[in-house]
């Protein structure tokens, strides 16, 4: 039986850290009393979404970290004030995981792909 507390209360830490990830109007819902219905219904409007949109909102981002990174690699070497090397750094790295990522994925769906064209039928 305390397990089964355990897994909830491990669960109810995922959801808040979902919601904090998403943005503070995400946070807001949380201070309410009816967050837990919230939080399922949020739930479930993911799980209405296709892979296509989830693939292109992913490419989407990883396009946007790059574009960001290339900006502020070109703000550093021609040494634009506000802008460190830090920042530049951290923009490629961000960018450079979020590819990764994104071709991981692509390198998974293509495998199971190619595993499911292959079953005899």
């Amino acid at each position: 039986m305390s397990d089964r507390m355990d897994i909830q209360n491990v669960l109810a830490q995922m959801r808040t850290m979902k919601m904090q990830a998403q943005g503070p109007e995400s946070l807001q819902r949380l201070d309410r009393p009816d967050a837990a219905t919230q939080i399922g219904q949020v739930g479930e409007a993911d799980q209405t979404r296709s892979f296509s949109d989830l693939m292109t909102n992913a490419l989407d981002t990883v396009n946007d970290l790059q574009k960001e990174s290339s900006r502020l690699k070109t703000a550093v070497e021609n040494g634009a004030e506000g802008v460190t090397l830090t920042q530049a750094m951290i923009a490629s790295q961000k960018a450079s995981i979020a590819f990764q990522s994104v071709s991981e994925a692509r390198n998974k769906l293509v495998s199971a792909y190619e595993k499911i064209m292959n079953m005899p039928i």
